[in-house]
């Protein structure tokens, strides 16, 4: 028999929960989905928020052929003999395939790659799906070449909906009386994945013999607590443990964040992606304060994409006592926080004539860079020059954190600025 999550996939918009801002009435991808117009797509967001469903509904609404590949255990192969066959089909009028890559972001470049032809010629119209950020993970001229859209978690009210769909409407469940009195442990689990929602449905609803179920969160929590302490590399605590990871790490707490390191991998967590998060955080948590914080993290990744596992746990082990160990600063942070501020606050304010460039006569003539004054031929390199523009005179924007490197750097702003910025 099939899971539950399984039996009650929506086959039409119809009966497709969430998602409004993308799929709602009059939105771009409704309206394209409408008029048979569909450009290639990639669905990012998180697990169990219906990539795979809604693109099983666009393939069911075109009318088209449809081909699944999953990017975990399919190869260059696997890509060229769809695309032979959606050719074929070209071939004899039918209607352009829809040719969906699961977890797109765990295809190699050379996969990538492989894909690009037929979408460029429009053999097929592709629909990826993936929980990582494309922009990383998606080569740039396959993303070039697609429409993005986000797709954002569930809401508590659309998961508590799908439950009462569930218990009302399959053919199963009907065979019990369910009493649904309380949601949270079940929601709380799910972490609002709607797949695991129905999952752990169905375990409490079939973990006793009799006909009559009251779900409550105790009955919930004693029938699958044992999951809890699992980590799913594609699940919500993908999310939850990458964070205490990161805020272990911030919190110069190491052994806490080698703790959630290890859970990662022995979970299976793709070594990059920890790796990139951990450069990240080298720039964001620790920036001047130890420069040598993002020369380390940067070379942490280099070093495990050409070990790889097991040794690269090591690295990956030194890399993460070195970061959490390191003096921290997120002044720079906030400096590029407050510039944008200033930067919506003000619009484009022009640029002072003095810093101008001025490589054509005309512009010399309206003195563009007449007065600019070059700060290395002066004593200590330095020379009293407004380079903001006037409007915003005397602004600070970067306030160093108070740690030895960046105390220095306040003590020499301080000397040469004067009262200036407030140092």
């Amino acid at each position: 028999m099939q899971p539950l999550a399984e039996r009650l996939r929506p086959q039409a918009l119809s009966d497709y929960v969430g998602q409004k801002k993308i799929i709602g009435e009059g939105t771009a991808l409704r309206n394209a989905i409408k008029n048979k117009l569909l450009p290639s797509i990639i669905l990012w967001g998180p697990p169990g928020v219906g990539k795979t469903s809604l693109a099983l509904i666009i393939a069911n609404e075109l009318k088209r052929p449809f081909y699944s590949l999953s990017a975990i255990n399919s190869g260059v192969k696997d890509v060229r003999e769809v695309i032979e066959k959606a050719s074929d089909k070209n071939m004899f009028n039918t209607e352009k395939p829809v040719l969906f890559i699961d977890e797109i972001h765990r295809f190699s470049k050379s996969q990538q790659d492989s894909l690009l032809s037929a979408v460029e010629k429009g053999v097929v119209t592709l629909i990826g799906a993936t929980t990582e950020n494309p922009s990383f993970e998606v080569i740039p001229a396959l993303l070039s070449r697609s429409q993005i859209y986000v797709l954002e978690h569930l809401s508590e009210s659309e998961l508590v909906g799908i439950l009462q769909y569930a218990i009302s409407t399959d053919p199963v469940l009907k065979t019990k009386q369910i009493e649904l009195k309380e949601t949270d442990a079940l929601i709380r689990v799910s972490g609002g994945d709607a797949r695991k929602l129905l999952n752990a449905l169905e375990i409490v609803v079939n973990s006793g013999d009799q006909t009559t179920v009251v779900i409550t969160n105790e009955l919930v929590m004693a029938t699958i607590q044992q999951n809890l302490a699992l980590y799913d590399k594609s699940g919500e605590q993908h999310y939850d443990i990458i964070s205490a990871f990161i805020k272990s790490m911030r919190g110069s707490d190491p052994n806490a964040a080698l703790y959630y390191l290890a859970r990662m991998l022995k979970g299976g967590e793709d070594i990059s992606f920890i790796a990139r998060r951990m450069i990240i955080l080298a720039s964001e948590d620790i920036g001047n304060a130890n420069p040598n914080a993002l020369l380390m993290a940067k070379t942490c990744f280099d070093a495990i994409n050409i070990i790889g596992m097991p040794e690269a746990r090591i690295i990956l082990s030194q890399c993460v006592v070195y970061l959490a160990t390191s003096a921290k600063s997120n002044a720079s942070y906030m400096a590029i926080a407050n510039a944008f501020d200033v930067v919506d606050k003000h619009g484009d304010l022009p640029v002072p004539l003095h810093l101008r460039n001025a490589p054509t006569k005309l512009m010399k003539d309206l003195n563009y860079g007449k007065e600019y004054q070059y700060a290395h031929s002066f004593e200590n390199n330095f020379v009293d020059l407004e380079y903001l523009p006037g409007e915003i005179k005397g602004t600070q924007l970067y306030d160093p954190g108070k740690n030895p490197r960046e105390e220095e750097q306040r003590k020499f702003l301080r000397s040469i600025w004067k009262e200036k910025y407030g140092y």
